[in-house]
């Protein structure tokens, strides 16, 4: 009796030495690492991956792209400075871009997509105009008009020489967040994983917007956390509601359309339907069933 009672203390003594182990394997893989927030997997009682696309000249976009304010402007200095130390080629969040090769992927090439200089027109500081030969590019801070010529802008080299784009030419960015149902508080997070950055096709010499790197958006997060002087939302109607970046995303003071979700064959709604009205519609369709199927999981 001794000895079967000795055997099942050992057993019991084993069994319990070997529980912090099985308890930390099991954190590291219940947690997402990529959320700013994780919540544990088993505390998922919906789960869906979404992709939004954001266009930063909408109205009501307009408080991430303020006149020197930019979001893109903050990133790319973010990256020139090494702040954002970590760029991604796709949102997999797997393989990384070299800091030489995103700023390679901002350079065009000049031909003939910059306008004619027009006599006595407004132009603003970053704009880019072709005069005599040469491309001069807007280096002042206020509306700017001159009756003569632009030479007292910053020259550029002619036709058929590499420049960058500017902040304001990448007005569009993806973001890709995790749809999440907790269970244990009955609430809908949702978790963004990374952002996308595009020049859309109209700032492009083939009329293909061209998409930049990826960026962790826990990183972001803390980056701009960092700066609560230069990365602010802009409200257009109170300025005492300014908010950093961060807090804006957290808020959802964005307006964004459905892109794609989780599918077996990876495709984009736009490629799910005959032509784009029909995914238009679609992507508002599908909105609208994330929205239903919030609304039911208030039932459980």
């Amino acid at each position: 009796m001794m000895f079967k009672l000795k055997n099942c203390l050992l057993v019991l003594m084993a069994s319990f030495l070997s529980m912090p182990a099985w308890a930390q394997l099991g954190d590291v893989e219940q947690y997402n690492p990529n959320s700013i927030d994780p919540i544990a997997r088993y505390e998922h009682l919906f789960k869906r991956r979404v992709w939004r696309n954001i266009d930063l000249k909408e109205k009501q976009n307009k408080g991430f792209f303020a006149r020197g304010g930019e979001i893109t402007l903050f990133l790319l200095n973010a990256v020139k400075s090494g702040e954002i130390s970590e760029i991604y080629v796709n949102d997999s969040l797997k393989t990384k871009m070299t800091k030489d090769d995103f700023m390679k992927s901002l350079v065009q090439l000049e031909g003939q997509e910059f306008p004619a200089w027009e006599n006595g027109a407004t132009y603003y500081e970053g704009d880019r105009v072709s005069y005599n030969g040469m491309v001069y590019t807007a280096i002042f801070d206020e509306v700017y008009s001159t009756p003569d010529n632009p030479d007292d802008w910053e020259p550029n080299p002619g036709a058929g020489a590499a420049v960058n784009y500017l902040p304001r030419d990448i007005s569009k960015m993806r973001i890709m967040e995790d749809v999440i149902f907790d269970r244990r508080r009955s609430r809908l997070y949702h978790q963004i994983q990374s952002i996308q950055l595009f020049i859309p096709g109209d700032k492009t010499a083939d009329g293909v917007e061209k998409p930049l790197g990826v960026f962790k958006y826990k990183e972001l997060y803390n980056v701009f956390k960092d700066h609560p002087e230069s990365a602010i939302w802009i409200n257009r109607y109170n300025s005492a509601e300014n908010k950093n970046f961060a807090d804006a995303f957290t808020l959802r003071l964005f307006r964004a359309s459905l892109f794609k979700f989780e599918n077996p064959d990876d495709d984009p709604i736009i490629d799910m339907y005959k032509n784009r009205k029909e995914a238009v519609m679609a992507s508002e369709w599908w909105e609208m069933q994330l929205m239903e199927k919030e609304h039911n999981l208030w039932e459980y």
